[in-house]
This record gives structure tokens, sequence and C-alpha cells, in this order.
């Protein structure tokens, strides 16, 4: 270690009070429920999207052109992260996330105002694509903006936990896409939600946008970005996409693995199964929102407790634990959900969430770690979103073409396997137990003085990072340019 990082004071640690993390992970979490309940309810309405704009096609191909509309969103969300991140690198996380819940307001709201195939022919399908593009643009800065800004706003030895609260955000905006779709197919019917009822889940982005935009916009912006914005006021230079490819290549090949396997489980599971028991397994639209609603409810303290044991017991071992347990548990729990009876099927479904669930409540803070402040947002956007989109969106479109080609309802079950084997060969390689640890290129976080002083007297847990700073880069060399003491009350 250098000379100038032999010891630390209290100076050089950033103190942020409890209040303040939990302000940030509330309104954080809350923005992201929101999102995602405007980003999830297309999925949730795929069997009735594919009617209502693709009903010269095949009844028994709409729903795999209602998915290939849902896939395209993800051709923009690269574009959008590496917009967005860039920006987040630049002007601040707080601002970016912000400015993507009203876009995202703004393009779901248009995708209710879309005159249906009946009435304008071809225009209708274009416009959906381009509303979808949009949609995708903005969520490429949403999610990987949310887990940069919660990870830097965090206390070190419970970032997992109160990152995890990112993913119940994300659980309840699904949880309530799904129950209003379901609560309109009942009290509507089909054939209404065909005619006109699809278009209210939509309307009601536009106050839940402005909602979202209003605790946005009364965060604060993160110490970590505040003390990088200092060195760079002292002569330090901004980061630029050559820099991230160039310098910081294997953390991101060990993010988009990462990202491979976490989004493939979680699009299967949350996106997926609902069309996969209405159309391949005969449940109904009602049944099979149903049964995923109360999952996800279930899923809920599931994600938290995941979170809490992550920061006890290793964010890698719970990860190690759920992945071996969807090798092991994915053919019995399809099959229980093949079962034909509702109790086994659901109780199919649980298995497979709560697998979910411990990656869900480990993953939101082991990403961040993997990158340096200057460039956490950026790298993270483009990767997580190039994933996403070749993996992740993909999944529901591939598996539902599979299950057409092979006539074999458990394919999605061997998918989820084998993406879930590669993620252990990931975690078991190439990713660093980060748990209690501060970020890299940031400050140690601490809630109180006794870890402040604890830190003081072994400065080399406090700067474990520092000896895989690449040479070449000055920024995260400049020691003055990192630490700094930010007190909240």
């Amino acid at each position: 270690m250098s000379n100038s990082l032999k010891s630390i004071t209290e100076e050089n640690i950033t103190v942020v009070d409890s209040s303040f993390a939990r302000k940030s992970m509330i309104g954080t979490s809350i923005g992201n429920a929101m999102e995602w309940f405007d980003f999830g309810i297309y999925s949730f309405l795929a069997v009735t999207m594919g009617k209502v704009f693709f009903p010269e096609i095949d009844p028994s191909f709409q729903l795999i052109y209602a998915f290939a509309t849902f896939a395209v969103a993800f051709i923009a969300r690269p574009i959008g992260g590496m917009f967005f991140g860039m920006m987040g690198d630049r002007i601040g996380r707080q601002k970016v996330l912000a400015l993507t819940m009203i876009l995202m307001a703004a393009a779901t709201l248009s995708i209710g105002l879309i005159p249906s195939f009946a009435t304008i022919g071809i225009a209708a399908q274009i416009l959906l694509l381009v509303a979808r593009l949009v949609q995708g643009f903005s969520t490429g800065g949403e999610y990987a903006g949310a887990m940069t800004y919660i990870a830097e706003t965090t206390p070190d030895k419970k970032r997992t936990f109160m990152a995890s609260g990112l993913e119940v955000g994300t659980l309840v905006g699904f949880i309530a896409g799904a129950g209003l779709v379901t609560l309109l197919t009942y009290i509507l019917g089909t054939e209404t939600m065909v005619e006109w009822g699809w278009r209210i889940p939509f309307f009601i982005a536009a106050p839940l946008g402005i909602i979202g935009f209003y605790f946005r916009n009364h965060l604060g912006e993160t110490p970590a970005f505040e003390a990088m914005n200092e060195a760079i006021d002292e002569g330090n230079h901004r980061t630029s996409l050559r820099e991230i490819f160039a310098e910081h290549w294997k953390a991101l090949l060990i993010c988009t693995a990462i990202v491979i396997f976490y989004n493939v489980m979680s699009y299967t599971v949350l996106t997926y199964m609902p069309s996969y028991l209405s159309e391949e397994l005969g449940y109904g639209e009602q049944k099979g929102l149903l049964l995923i609603v109360l999952v996800m409810i279930m899923m809920i303290p599931l994600v938290m407790a995941m979170g809490y044991w992550s920061d006890r017991l290793g964010r890698n071992r719970i990860l190690k634990g759920a992945l071996v347990g969807a090798i092991v548990l994915s053919i019995p729990a399809f099959m229980l959900v093949r079962s034909g009876n509702i109790y086994g099927a659901f109780f199919g479904l649980l298995i497979l969430g709560a697998l979910l669930s411990a990656l869900q409540g480990s993953l939101p803070a082991t990403l961040p770690s993997l990158f340096f402040t200057h460039v956490r947002y950026g790298a993270l956007a483009i990767t997580y979103n190039t994933a996403t989109s070749l993996f992740g969106g993909t999944t529901p479109l591939i598996v539902a073409w599979l299950v057409g080609v092979t006539d074999n309802k458990m394919v999605p079950a061997y998918y989820l396997m084998a993406m879930c084997a590669f993620g252990l060969l990931i975690v078991t390689l190439f990713v660093k137990e980060t748990a209690g640890r501060s970020l890299r290129g940031s400050a140690p976080v601490v809630e109180d003085q006794s870890e402040a002083e604890e830190l003081i007297n072994h400065p080399e847990k406090a700067l474990w990072w520092y000896k895989e700073v690449p040479k070449v880069d000055k920024f995260n060399r400049g020691h003055n340019g990192i630490m700094r003491t930010l007190s909240k009350s």
C-alpha cells in the first residue's frame, strides 16, 4: 500500500446518519416501484396486447409477437444506459434518477393513448414500438442509477440489507401492476379488456410519475459523488468511455456475467410465468396472474431477510446457495407447476420465487461494489443494460419460442438450470466478497464514532481496494479527492 495511505484519520471517513440512509433507501425504492409498475404492466397484459395490436396474426403466435414487442424495449436499454450512466457520473446520480422517472411515465402514458390495430392498422404497431423504445431508453438509466445511489448513501455494514429495499420496490411495482390487471380483468371481463380496459393501467402512469418525481427530486446527492466532484474541481479528469473499457474491462466482464444469470431467472419467474400458466398450461389469465401476485407478496420479506443475512454471512454464500438451489430444484418446481393442481402450482412457483429472492437480496449491493466511484454509474449502466437486453428481456421470447418448437413444456426449467450453472462458476471464480467493506474508490461509510475508530486502528480494512486501482488511474490515486467526512443530522 502506498505510503500516503498507511494511515487513516477521522477526516477520511464518511459518517452517515441512519435517518439519512433510510430516507435515501425509501425515496429510491418508491421511485423504483413507480418505474417498474410502468414497465411491468405490459408483460402482464401481453396476451391482451397481442389481441389488440396483432389480431391479424395466428392466435397461437400472438403471444410471441407481443413478447417480441416487449423485447424491443431492450434494444434501447444499452443506449439509455450509456447516455444516462455517463450523465450520472458527470452531473450527479440524483438528477438523472429524477429525469428517468418523468421520461418513463410519459412513455407509458403514451401507450395507453395509441389507437388499436383495428382503427389505424400497422401504424398502431409502429407507435407501440416507438413507445416501448422510449421506455427502454429511460429504464437504461433507472436501475443502475438506483443501485449506485443506494450503495453510495448507506453504511458499509448495512449496505446489502438497505440495497435489498430496491428490489422490494421492484416487487411492489410488479405486484401493483399485476394486481391492477387481475382486478380489471375480473371486473370488466376479457372482451372488455381487449376493447378498452387495457388502457387503464397505462393511464395511471401519469400521476404515479409525478409522485415518483417528487420523491426523487427531494433526495440529496451521494457523499461519494460529492467527494468525487471536489477532486474534479482540484484538477482531476472526468472519466470517458475509452477509460471505462480500457482500464475496467475485467469488472465489466464480471458484471455482465452476473447480470446474465440474474436476469434470466428474474424474467423467467416474474415476466414469463404468467403467460406460461395461462397460455401453455391453461390456468386462465386471472388465475395465472393471481398466483404470481401471491408469490411476489411472499417474496418481499424473503428479499429483506436475504439482504440482512448477506451482510452477516457474506453475499457470495447467499448467491452460491441460491444458484445451487436453482440447479437442483428447477425441475421439481416446474413439475409442481405443471401438476394440474393449483396448490402444487403455487408451491412450485414459491420455490422459484424464494430462490430468486436470494439473488434479489444480495446482488443490488454486489454489482455497484465492482466499480470505482468515478465510473460506477456509467460502467454499471452500460454492462447491466447490455446483458439485460441480450439475455434478460429476450428470455420470455426465447423460452416461448423453444416451448413452441420443441413442444416440451419443461424447457424453461432446463434453460434456467443452464444459466444458474454458469452463474455458479462466475461467482466462485471471479467475484470477491465485499460485504461490510467500503466501495471501491470511496471513503468508508459508518454510522457512529466507534466504527470510525475501528477503521482508524485498522486502515487496511478501510482502504482494502487501493491495490486494485489501475496504475494509470490518476483520479483514484488522488487521496484527497476520495476521502471526505460527511455528517448528516
